[in-house]
């Protein structure tokens, strides 16, 4: 068995299966009270979903609603792959999260 694909490297299709498969996974892991893994398993729903995304839809200096976290805003700066950087309303710290938490408009 050789290495897993990236997410990148997938086609829409294999990312559509991967996050029916991670969703299972986080289902039993949250039923089992694993709390830790159940964040991991998001984490990588969301990472998978980005992929599925178009970027442009998203554009620097626009502010966009977090979609895990209702009525906070997010400010884009910049973009590294599928991660939108900038800052969190109030907050001086800048964050990099996938694309797909961000509630388009």
């Amino acid at each position: 068995m050789g290495m897993p694909k990236r997410y990148s490297e997938m086609t829409p299709h294999e990312l559509r299966e991967e996050i029916g498969v991670l969703k299972e996974q986080a289902v039993k892991a949250e039923q089992l009270g694993i709390v830790n893994e159940f964040d991991v398993l998001m984490r990588k729903m969301a990472m998978a979903r980005a992929y599925m995304i178009d970027i442009n839809k998203f554009h620097i200096g626009e502010i966009y609603e977090l979609v895990e976290e209702p009525g906070v805003v997010f400010k884009i700066t910049y973009f590294n792959g599928v991660f939108a950087w900038g800052y969190k309303q109030n907050d001086n710290e800048e964050i990099g999260i996938p694309i797909s938490l961000l509630q388009e408009k």
